[in-house]
C-alpha cells in the first residue's frame, strides 16, 4: 500500500504565452505554445514522488495519445497507476483526455478547463477503487473531478484526509467536514464560505477561516505572502514566503500541498510542515511548466537558508 493516495485529475496542459489577456470579443496572437502532462491530481501525485514519497494514483484518462503520455510519464515518476482507468466513452458519449488552456502571462496564469475522463471520476468510480486508497497514510483530493470523489474518499479513507479545494468549488459542509485538513487560497477559501470578494488582509483571512467553522486544520496558501496555519488545536501562525523571482506560478500550489502531506506523514507538525511546503513551492515558481518545473528533495535544501520564521498572528 502507498504512503499516499491522490485520488483527482489528469490533464493535457496547453499553454499558450501572452502579453495580456484578451477582453471578450479581441483576439491576441500568442508568443509561443507549449504541451505538456498536468492536471492538479497527476502534479501533486509526481511532486510528492518526487519528494521521497510511495504515491498511487486514482484517475481516469482517455484512450488518446495525452492520455498514454501521462500514463507513462507518472509510471516514469514512480507513481503507481494500477488505480488509472483509460476511457473511450461516458454514458456512451465519446471522451477524451482532460484539457487544460492555459494563458501564460509570466508568472501569473489564467487556466481554463474541459474535464474529458476527468468527468468519469465519481463516487461510484472512486467507490470501485477503495482498495486503492482506503488504507493508504494518507488521501489527497482536488476539486477539478465530481464532487463525488470527495464524498467516496470521506467516508473511506482510514488515513490522514486532504482536500484542496481547487480549483474554487462549493464543497458542502457534508463532505468538507470529514477532511482532516483543509488547504484552500484566498479565493478558494471565499467561495467555499460563501463570501463575495477573497480576503486580502491577514486578519481578514483568519476570520473567514473562523467563519467557515471547519472542524480540522486549516493552512490557507497565500501567493508571494505566505502561508496561514490555523490549526485545530493552538493559535494561528504566518509562514512567510521565500522571496524568489517567479518565472511560472503553474503548480506551485500543487507542490505546496504534496510537500505539505509529506512532511506531516514524516512526523512534522503542521507549522513545520507548512514551512517546508512554502519552500517547495518557491522553487516550483522558479521553473516553466507544471510537472517539469516541481522539485526534488535535495533541489529544496539550498533554499532553507533563506527561510524566515514564522510568527504567531492575533486571534
Amino acid at each position: 500500500m502507498a504512503e499516499l493516495a491522490v485520488v483527482g485529475s489528469l490533464n493535457q496542459d496547453i499553454r499558450l504565452t501572452v502579453e495580456r489577456i484578451p477582453h471578450s470579443g479581441e483576439t491576441v496572437s500568442a508568443l509561443g505554445a507549449m504541451r505538456s502532462p498536468g492536471g492538479k491530481g497527476a502534479n501533486q501525485a509526481v511532486a510528492a514522488a518526487r519528494l521521497g514519497l510511495s504515491v498511487t494514483m486514482v484517475g481516469a484518462v482517455g484512450a488518446d495519445t495525452a492520455g498514454e503520455q501521462l500514463r507513462a510519464r507518472l509510471a516514469a515518476e514512480g507513481v503507481d497507476v494500477s488505480g488509472l482507468a483509460v476511457l473511450t466513452k461516458i454514458d456512451g458519449t465519446p471522451v477524451g483526455t482532460g484539457t487544460a488552456t492555459i494563458l501564460w502571462e509570466q508568472p501569473e496564469s489564467t487556466i481554463i478547463i474541459e474535464a474529458g475522463a476527468n468527468a468519469a471520476v465519481d463516487e461510484a468510480f472512486v467507490m470501485s477503487r477503495v482498495e486503492q486508497f482506503r488504507d493508504a497514510r494518507a488521501v489527497l483530493c482536488q476539486c477539478e473531478t465530481p464532487l463525488g470523489a470527495l464524498a467516496a474518499v470521506a467516508h473511506e479513507a482510514r488515513g490522514l484526509k486532504v482536500l484542496n479545494p481547487a480549483p474554487a468549488a462549493a464543497v458542502p459542509p457534508t463532505i468538507r467536514d470529514r477532511f482532516d485538513l483543509l488547504v484552500p487560497n484566498r479565493f478558494e477559501l471565499a467561495v467555499l464560505a460563501g463570501a463575495a470578494g477573497a480576503p486580502q488582509r491577514e486578519e481578514d483571512v483568519l476570520a473567514m477561516v473562523r467563519h467557515l467553522g471547519f472542524p480540522g486544520n486549516v493552512v490557507v496558501t497565500l501567493g508571494s505572502d505566505g502561508c496561514l496555519v490555523v490549526p485545530r488545536d493552538g493559535g494561528p501562525v504566518a509562514v512567510p514566503a521565500i522571496q524568489v523571482t517567479a518565472v511560472d506560478t503553474t503548480a506551485a500550489g500543487d507542490s505546496f500541498c504534496a510537500a505539505l502531506v509529506g512532511a506531516l506523514l514524516s512526523g512534522d507538525q503542521l507549522v513545520s510542515a507548512a514551512q517546508w511546503a512554502t519552500r517547495v513551492a518557491a522553487i516550483t515558481t522558479t521553473r516553466d511548466g507544471a510537472i517539469d518545473s516541481l522539485p526534488r528533495r535535495a533541489d529544496v535544501n539550498g533554499i532553507s537558508a533563506r527561510a524566515q520564521g514564522p510568527r504567531p498572528v492575533a486571534g
